[in-house]
């Protein structure tokens, strides 16, 4: 029998109410929300201000809601956030931001979203601890700059707190080392949000490759694609943000989970399988100074600093069973945003970028692609059956709620995330892999095993049902 959560029981509920029951994005932020029913659900304002209004409810809400601290209230943290309240089972009793303009957005959404104002914590980059130290949180949402996620992850778990903190979950492998031992320790689950994992299309392929469509798996092409220079790394008027830093410091990939989310369980890393070793190469760094000498002229600053990151970077591991996984980060030339996902076995493959599919024995033409979606339709996934295409407007295309939802579930019933902490430390891992293998001329280096030799007995466990 399928157990389904019930935060996506009751926002299914929710959204099902009138022929206007969807929510719109753009670019992974929620905005302005359509009506539902008798009432307004939500409004969101270009992902900088997010209002919730008075919600009918519809369907039974659990006599017990969670409560959830949120760390880290910007964009992507207030996205998180209206998602949270607009569940019916979660209050947010305490924020934390040193942003004070951002946690004052925060509050207005908890507020319209008919809960007590919280707790916010502001005061200095350590005050998020005394949020961890309150008795009235079940589990915490941490969406703050890279530096700081292992550090809050690992002070969560000390405070008896499920974790569900943004990818990447660490930058070091000595931050993946930290998240698994802590973890160990305290018994306190850790999931990094990593949303690709919970894409419809890839959970379908999943089922494909559990079905045996693709006969034994070989070798599967990921990447990050995504020009972000103009928005991540750089704001438009061309001041570096935070993330712009990592670019003057660091040669590596610098966000590999986009990439690897769904591959993990394509090709059952971590439970019958393990990352081996890894080589990555760098190309030389030209896309950034091209871009601010186009848009601001020569002799912008930005325009004349010199780049550690190089601007595409490609990853070769091989795992402990002689499989191989290419890793592609791309942020940094111009490009429509593209995951390139391709996953090849011994009987046929997937391509992503294609949106079709080779199988051996079922595809009509002998060697010639096939339209995926009628596999999308006969594989598709439990947990999006019942989510239906109600959300799947929702931000990153219903993905964000879903993931939010069975983390909730996990919460709610003090079991295993679906996404544990050793998976997260080796999608993390790549960081810092491909950092020391470009350091050295792309030279192999080895992978840690986070799993200390489990992954031979460990059982398939991401979306079973």
């Amino acid at each position: 029998m399928l157990r389904v959560p019930k935060s996506l029981l009751y926002f299914v509920n929710i959204v099902g109410y009138g022929k206007d029951s969807i929510w719109e994005g753009t670019q992974g932020y929620l905005h302005m929300g359509k009506r539902i029913g008798r009432r307004v659900f939500m409004q969101v304002t270009a992902g900088t201000t997010l209002g919730v209004a008075a919600m009918d409810v519809i369907g039974a809400v659990p006599s017990k809601p969670l409560h959830v601290g949120v760390i880290g209230t910007g964009n992507r943290g207030r996205s998180l956030l209206g998602i949270l309240l607009a569940m019916g089972d979660v209050q947010v009793p305490a924020i934390c931001d040193i942003d004070l303009s951002a946690a004052k957005l925060a509050e207005g959404m908890i507020e319209k979203a008919n809960q007590p104002p919280p707790e916010a914590y502001t005061r200095d980059e350590h005050v998020y601890q005394q949020l961890l130290e309150r008795d009235d949180l079940d589990a915490v949402i941490i969406a703050t700059p890279w530096h700081w996620h292992t550090p809050m992850a690992v002070d969560a778990m000390k405070a008896g707190k499920y974790v569900g903190v943004e990818v990447p979950a660490a930058i070091t492998l000595e931050e993946c080392w930290d998240l698994v031992k802590t973890h160990e320790k305290t018994k306190v689950p850790c999931m990094m949000l990593e949303n690709w994992s919970f894409r419809r299309d890839n959970l379908a392929v999943l089922n494909m490759i559990r079905a045996g469509l693709f006969g034994e798996i070989v070798h599967c092409h990921c990447a990050h694609s995504h020009d972000c220079i103009d928005h991540w790394f750089f704001d438009p008027q061309g001041n570096m943000r935070w993330g712009g830093e990592y670019l003057v410091r660091r040669n590596c990939d610098q966000y590999p989970t986009h990439s690897e989310g769904p591959v993990l369980s394509w090709m059952d890393i971590n439970c019958g399988d393990a990352y081996a070793t890894l080589t990555s190469t760098a190309s030389a760094s030209r896309g950034i100074n091209d871009y601010f000498t186009r848009k601001f002229g020569p002799d912008h600053p930005n325009a004349k600093r010199k780049y550690k990151q190089g601007d595409i970077v490609t990853s070769v591991i091989r795992t402990q069973k002689g499989k191989t996984i290419v890793i592609n980060y791309d942020m940094q030339l111009p490009r429509p945003y593209d995951n390139r996902w391709m996953i090849q076995g011994t009987l046929g493959l997937y391509s992503e970028s294609r949106n079709a599919v080779y199988v051996t024995g079922r595809s009509p033409k002998y060697h010639e692609w096939q339209s995926f979606d009628p596999y999308q339709e006969e594989f598709d996934h439990p947990w999006w059956k019942t989510m239906g295409e109600r959300t799947k407007n929702i931000s990153h295309g219903g993905t964000d709620f879903l993931e939010l939802a069975l983390f909730l579930d996990a919460v709610r019933n003090k079991t295993q995330t679906p996404i544990d902490v050793y998976d997260s430390a080796t999608m993390s891992s790549v960081i810092p892999l491909s950092e020391a293998s470009i350091a050295k001329g792309s030279a192999p280096v080895k992978c840690p095993d986070f799993t200390r030799g489990q992954w031979k007995t460990w059982k398939r466990r991401f979306a079973i049902v």
